[in-house]
């Protein structure tokens, strides 16, 4: 198993897809350098038989295929990218085969618990399909089975770094940039006249003199309707309400960002005191602060922000204020999977 990233993220929130790819020694290292996978297991999946063993698998007698569990999070990572890079590491058309690998044990096959990511599955099977000149061979099927494969196989290249390995890495490092859902080009930060004019005392003194305002005495701090937070400044989206929680301080307070690149931090003396500012990318607004005390299981982060620095745009208005591909993210959901 292997964990990555430097949040903690609580299982609930983990999504989970199967690719069998050939030899599972290759496949699990693959995965598990791609930003955003969680946790990557070497298995049986989609056989007859139950807790099969590796010499049982390679009779080709029990009907399984060797594959990996996939655990990923899917705010840092889309299906869709985990898909279009399986696709770089097989030969797609070949049948029982990857490699120097032949039997059906080794054929290719995604596997799905969801039965909504079939359609973000077969969109990218369907891409592939029109740049090949033969038919398809990966199947497409909803997962039955999986059986986690003997411990001397997990991690077996990490272990074994001259290890057998038929696949290329070099696609690795064609991976988008997944954070950067948000194009700061969309927004611009208006100049200190018109600043002025369209904010209240309270939004200016707060986001331009990092003014505080009093806690359970704002607007947000108790809302709990669905919709997110963007910078009353901007307008560039902050926060999702999926990821607000009560701290009991009186202030709107968040495990997490909508994209960890919209905001700026820096280190904060004022007051006596030693605290990391948050601060917005785009308009350059003082927002509040960031704190180590916040939910363990969502990492441990608590963005306390000033409702004063934020506009809330409820669920049923963002997608006539041009929010519309945000909507998921008011469930935990990345917008690229519905």
């Amino acid at each position: 198993m292997l964990v990555m990233g430097t949040r903690a993220v609580a299982v609930a929130e983990m999504r989970e897809i199967f690719f069998a790819g050939g030899c599972f020694w290759g496949v699990e290292e693959y995965f598990s350098r791609i930003p955003g996978v969680m946790d990557v297991v070497s298995g049986y999946a989609n056989g007859k038989t139950d807790n099969p063993s590796y010499e049982q698998v390679c009779s080709g007698r029990t009907g399984h295929a060797e594959t990996v569990r996939v655990r990923y999070d899917p705010r840092r990572v889309r299906l869709k990218t985990l898909a279009v890079q399986f696709f770089k590491i097989i030969d797609p058309v070949s049948v029982n085969r990857q490699g120097n690998d032949v039997g059906s044990q080794y054929r290719t096959g995604m596997y799905y618990v969801r039965a909504a990511d079939r359609a973000v599955l077969a969109a990218v099977l369907a891409d592939v399909q029109t740049r090949c000149q033969g038919k398809v061979a990966v199947e497409l099927l909803p997962l039955r089975k999986f059986f986690p494969a003997e411990e001397y196989h997990q991690d077996y290249l990490k272990k074994h770094p001259g290890g057998y390995c038929h696949i290329n890495f070099d696609s690795l490092r064609d991976l988008p940039k997944e954070v950067g859902r948000i194009d700061p080009a969309k927004y611009s930060r208006p100049d200190d006249a018109t600043l002025r004019r369209n904010l209240d005392a309270m939004a200016y003194a707060v986001t331009q003199q990092a003014a505080t305002e009093r806690p359970f005495h704002n607007a947000y701090w108790d809302n709990k309707l669905a919709g997110i937070y963007v910078d009353v400044t901007s307008g560039e989206p902050l926060f999702a309400s999926s990821d607000k929680f009560d701290s009991g301080t009186g202030w709107p307070s968040f495990t997490r960002p909508i994209d960890p690149s919209v905001l700026r931090m820096r280190q904060d003396a004022s007051h006596g005191m030693v605290r990391t500012e948050v601060r917005s990318r785009v308009g350059n607004a003082h927002l509040g602060h960031v704190f180590d005390d916040g939910p363990k299981a969502a990492g441990g982060l608590r963005y306390c922000i000033n409702s004063a620095a934020l506009r809330f745009i409820p669920l049923e208005s963002m997608s006539k204020e041009g929010y519309g591909d945000l909507i998921p993210l008011c469930q935990g959901v990345d917008a690229s999977e519905r």
